[in-house]
């Protein structure tokens, strides 16, 4: 069927420009992916997380270095250079704005309908509350708690989700969730006490299974864990005070 042949010219696509590190282009092909409304499979979901994170994360990366030299420029009472700044860092904030907004319109409108298994609800509203979470990081005032609170909506969707599908507590995507669930309590709702419960608790459900995996599953359910454990140590040590880099996965 076309379909098919569109799906398979998409997917080659997408993988060529993640060799070439093109990712505006992988972003290009896996929305037209998406779009062809069928269910993805494994791979073409994390290419679509690939996608969407390089260009997605570029940014956020940008974000944060103008908005820390700002911050230092604003000690320093040099409006002119703070004014300057602030117009920068509203160009990256609006670049930001319109990848967020273009995936979570994809993940509603194209996958989650076409998607009936427990693992791709789950993996697409975990992406969403990623995805809010990110637009939360730069909103200020009633909008941050608008973002906020959608990305809260979305997290909690997915761990229901991952509840009714009976998701393996050692499940790589439910592992995934509770490790950026945790960090959106940590970073966005300024709650370390939740952020550690809900960390430490995927952390211990976990352990507890891991003896029944097969070598590849225990990888990969033990590389997030170390991922949520770093973190469970950064956030029980000095409250994160240095400023030191929270962990947290994509897809």
């Amino acid at each position: 069927p076309r379909d098919m042949d569109q799906q398979a010219k998409l997917v080659y696509k997408a993988k060529l420009a993640e060799e070439a590190e093109r990712y505006e282009d992988m972003v290009e092909s896996v929305t037209a992916l998406a779009k062809l409304n069928v269910e993805l499979d494994v791979e073409q979901r994390n290419l679509l997380s690939v996608a969407y994170k390089n260009v997605v994360g570029a940014r956020r990366a940008s974000w944060r270095v103008l908005s820390s030299i700002e911050a230092k420029e604003k000690d320093k009472s040099d409006d002119t250079k703070v004014a300057r700044l602030a117009e920068y860092r509203t160009v990256v904030e609006t670049e930001l704005e319109k990848i967020c907004q273009d995936l979570l319109k994809i993940i509603d409108d194209n996958l989650l309908p076409n998607d009936p298994t427990p693992e791709g609800k789950v993996f697409y509203q975990k992406m969403a509350g990623d995805y809010y979470r990110y637009l939360a990081e730069f909103a200020t005032g009633d909008r941050r708690a608008e973002m906020a609170k959608h990305a809260q909506s979305r997290y909690e969707a997915a761990m229901t989700e991952a509840t009714t599908g009976k998701l393996k507590t050692t499940n790589p995507i439910l592992l995934g969730l509770a490790l950026n669930f945790s960090v959106f309590y940590f970073e966005i709702q300024g709650n370390p006490p939740l952020a550690c419960k809900l960390a430490k608790d995927a952390f211990d459900k976990a352990i507890a299974e891991l003896d029944s995996l097969s070598e590849t599953d225990y990888k990969d359910a033990t590389l997030i864990m170390q991922l949520i454990r770093d973190n469970l140590t950064l956030w029980t040590t000095d409250q994160n005070d240095d400023g030191e880099a929270v962990e947290e996965i994509e897809g």
